[in-house]
């Protein structure tokens, strides 16, 4: 069975107040994750992997994802070695059932307060180009 992707951030990506490093990395951690978000890498292995860079470098990735609650710090504001996950409305799952019962949980977390909501832009459609100029072709 193919894995499901949370179309909550990747269909909207395009939207996301985000330099194209930071979606790339995004990309990257949701290829690393397990299903319902746990990342199983710390953020030395992290930086290691991610074309040899440094661990400062990996968190100036990580830090707009934290942001905008895409990407979760361990619980409590302990490091443990700086492991992270991701949002259970952000992550991948095995099956579109597993996706529904997990959402279903994070909502209730959610308005409890035990897990943050997401920071995502409202936009219906694309924000405008105003003030950008328009490309012609030469």
């Amino acid at each position: 069975m193919a894995e499901v992707m949370s179309p909550i951030v990747s269909e909207r990506i395009w939207a996301l107040p985000l330099s194209g490093s930071a979606v790339k990395f995004l990309q990257y951690l949701l290829y690393r994750s397990e299903f319902g978000g746990h990342l199983p890498v710390k953020q030395r292995e992290m930086a290691q992997e991610y074309h040899n860079k440094t661990q400062q470098a990996i968190s100036a990735l990580i830090a707009p994802l934290c942001d905008l609650g895409i990407v979760l710090r361990p619980e409590g504001g302990e490091r443990k070695g700086n492991s992270y996950r991701l949002h259970p409305l952000a992550a991948k799952y095995e099956s579109h059932a597993d996706m529904e019962q997990a959402f279903r949980n994070a909502l209730v977390e959610m308005k409890a307060g035990d897990l943050p909501t997401l920071k995502l832009p409202q936009y219906t459609v694309a924000p405008p180009l105003e003030g950008r100029r328009k490309l012609q072709v030469a």
